[in-house]
Protein backbone atom coordinates (compact mmCIF):
# COMPACT_ATOMS: atom_id res chain seq x y z
CA UNK A 1 0.00 0.00 0.00
CA UNK A 2 1.32 3.44 -0.93
CA UNK A 3 1.90 6.14 1.65
CA UNK A 4 1.96 8.99 -0.85
CA UNK A 5 1.26 12.26 0.90
CA UNK A 6 2.38 10.96 4.26
CA UNK A 7 5.80 12.15 5.32
CA UNK A 8 6.74 10.31 8.47
CA UNK A 9 6.10 7.57 10.94
CA UNK A 10 4.80 4.07 10.74
CA UNK A 11 2.09 3.58 8.19
CA UNK A 12 -1.00 1.79 9.43
CA UNK A 13 -3.82 1.32 6.95
CA UNK A 14 -2.38 4.03 4.69
CA UNK A 15 -2.08 6.56 7.55
CA UNK A 16 1.25 7.88 8.84
CA UNK A 17 0.54 7.73 12.57
CA UNK A 18 3.32 10.11 13.67
CA UNK A 19 2.26 12.76 11.17
CA UNK A 20 -1.40 12.40 12.14
CA UNK A 21 -0.55 12.64 15.85
CA UNK A 22 1.50 15.78 15.17
CA UNK A 23 -1.36 17.43 13.30
CA UNK A 24 -3.86 16.55 16.02
CA UNK A 25 -1.55 17.71 18.83
CA UNK A 26 -0.90 21.04 17.09
CA UNK A 27 -4.61 21.57 16.58
CA UNK A 28 -5.34 20.82 20.23
CA UNK A 29 -2.65 23.30 21.33
CA UNK A 30 -4.17 25.97 19.09
CA UNK A 31 -7.63 25.30 20.52
CA UNK A 32 -6.19 25.83 24.00
CA UNK A 33 -4.52 29.08 22.91
CA UNK A 34 -7.77 30.32 21.34
CA UNK A 35 -9.64 29.50 24.55
CA UNK A 36 -7.08 31.46 26.58
CA UNK A 37 -7.28 34.40 24.15
CA UNK A 38 -11.08 34.44 24.36
CA UNK A 39 -10.80 34.57 28.14
CA UNK A 40 -8.36 37.49 27.80
CA UNK A 41 -10.88 39.29 25.57
CA UNK A 42 -13.61 38.67 28.13
CA UNK A 43 -11.36 40.06 30.88
CA UNK A 44 -10.68 43.19 28.79
CA UNK A 45 -14.41 43.77 28.32
CA UNK A 46 -14.96 43.29 32.06
CA UNK A 47 -12.26 45.89 32.68
CA UNK A 48 -13.88 48.24 30.16
CA UNK A 49 -17.28 47.83 31.81
CA UNK A 50 -15.85 48.50 35.27
CA UNK A 51 -14.24 51.67 33.86
CA UNK A 52 -17.66 52.86 32.69
CA UNK A 53 -17.46 51.88 29.01
CA UNK A 54 -20.15 49.94 27.18
CA UNK A 55 -18.70 46.59 26.00
CA UNK A 56 -21.43 46.18 23.38
CA UNK A 57 -20.49 49.51 21.80
CA UNK A 58 -16.77 48.72 22.01
CA UNK A 59 -17.40 45.47 20.11
CA UNK A 60 -19.35 47.40 17.49
CA UNK A 61 -16.51 49.92 17.13
CA UNK A 62 -14.00 47.07 16.73
CA UNK A 63 -16.18 45.43 14.07
CA UNK A 64 -16.41 48.72 12.18
CA UNK A 65 -12.67 49.37 12.49
CA UNK A 66 -11.91 45.92 11.06
CA UNK A 67 -14.03 46.54 7.97
CA UNK A 68 -12.56 47.58 4.67
CA UNK A 69 -13.07 51.37 4.35
CA UNK A 70 -15.19 51.04 1.19
CA UNK A 71 -17.31 48.32 2.81
CA UNK A 72 -17.75 50.50 5.91
CA UNK A 73 -18.81 53.45 3.75
CA UNK A 74 -21.31 51.32 1.83
CA UNK A 75 -22.78 49.90 5.05
CA UNK A 76 -23.13 53.39 6.52
CA UNK A 77 -24.86 54.60 3.36
CA UNK A 78 -27.32 51.70 3.40
CA UNK A 79 -28.01 52.22 7.10
CA UNK A 80 -28.70 55.93 6.59
CA UNK A 81 -30.95 55.13 3.61
CA UNK A 82 -32.99 52.67 5.69
CA UNK A 83 -33.27 55.08 8.63
CA UNK A 84 -34.46 57.91 6.37
CA UNK A 85 -36.99 55.57 4.73
CA UNK A 86 -38.36 54.72 8.18
CA UNK A 87 -38.38 58.34 9.31
CA UNK A 88 -35.91 57.67 12.10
Amino acid sequence: MSDIGHNSGAVEGGVAADRLRSIIDRHIRLEEEVKALRQDQKDIMTEAKSAGYCPKTIKQVIRIMNQDPSEREENEHVLQTYLRALGV
